[in-house]
């Protein structure tokens, strides 16, 4: 079964970090596209950040461009999400998610694999 475990999320005052993990099992993790999406109480889910499989090539959504930076490691089947300088509007679930042989352009994922979520909150 494929399977995505995200860790990391908890409670963090403004300015501070957060690093988000993603657990993958159940799949070959070097062909699938990874993404970050989050969905704050009350709002439609949105993607974040993006990573794809082989050249590994990033896209970041205008919001967290320049705090967030993603990663990978196909040796451990695990990504990360790297949160600086948050703020209170970063607060929500976020999501990691898989798309084999998925682009950078997220909008198009159609057989996406989801994790359950961990929650972030930034306190002002």
């Amino acid at each position: 079964d494929v399977q995505l475990v995200e860790s990391g999320g908890g409670l963090v005052q403004a300015g501070g970090s957060l690093r988000l993990s993603c657990t993958t099992s159940g799949f070959t993790f070097g062909d699938y596209a990874i993404g970050w999406f989050r969905q704050a109480p009350g709002k439609e889910r949105e993607g974040v950040a993006f990573i794809s499989f082989g050249d590994e090539r990033t896209y970041y959504e205008e919001a967290v461009k320049g705090r967030f930076t993603i990663s990978r490691d196909n040796a451990r089947n695990t990504a990360s999400l790297q949160m600086n300088s948050l703020k209170p509007e970063d607060t929500a679930i976020y999501y990691c998610a898989a798309e084999k042989y998925g682009g950078l352009g997220y909008m198009f994922w159609t057989n996406t694999n989801w994790g359950q979520g961990t929650q972030v909150t930034v306190s002002s």
